[in-house]
C-alpha cells in the first residue's frame, strides 16, 4: 500500500494552509508599521510619498484580510497624511525659491 496522501487529504491541506494565510495579521501589522514611517519621514517629501505609497499599496493588500481589516485601515490613513504632509513641504520648499 502506497504512503502518499489521496487528493482529498491534499485538498484539504491546501485549503487550511490558505485559511492560516489570511486569518495571519501579519500583513496589517507590516502595513501599519510602513505607515508610521512613512508619518515620521514624510517632511522629506519624496521619502514621504514613497512610503505613503507603499503603506497605500499594504493596507489596500491587507483589508481584505478580515485579521488584519482595523490595521490595515489606519495604515491606509497614515499612508495618505503622509502623502499630504509631503506634497505640503514639497510646495513649501518650492515656493520658498
Amino acid at each position: 500500500m502506497s504512503t502518499d496522501k489521496t487528493v482529498a487529504d491534499r485538498l484539504l491541506e491546501d485549503a487550511r494552509a490558505k485559511t492560516a494565510r489570511e486569518e495571519s495579521p501579519t500583513l496589517g501589522k507590516i502595513a501599519l508599521i510602513v505607515g508610521v514611517l512613512a508619518v515620521l519621514v514624510s517632511p522629506i517629501s519624496i521619502l514621504g510619498w514613497v512610503f505613503g505609497a507603499a503603506a497605500l499599496g499594504l493596507g489596500v493588500a491587507a483589508v481584505r484580510r478580515p485579521a488584519a481589516a482595523q490595521q490595515a485601515k489606519i495604515a491606509m490613513v497614515l499612508g495618505v497624511v503622509a502623502i499630504l504632509v509631503g506634497v505640503f513641504f514639497f510646495t513649501l520648499n518650492v515656493a520658498q525659491g
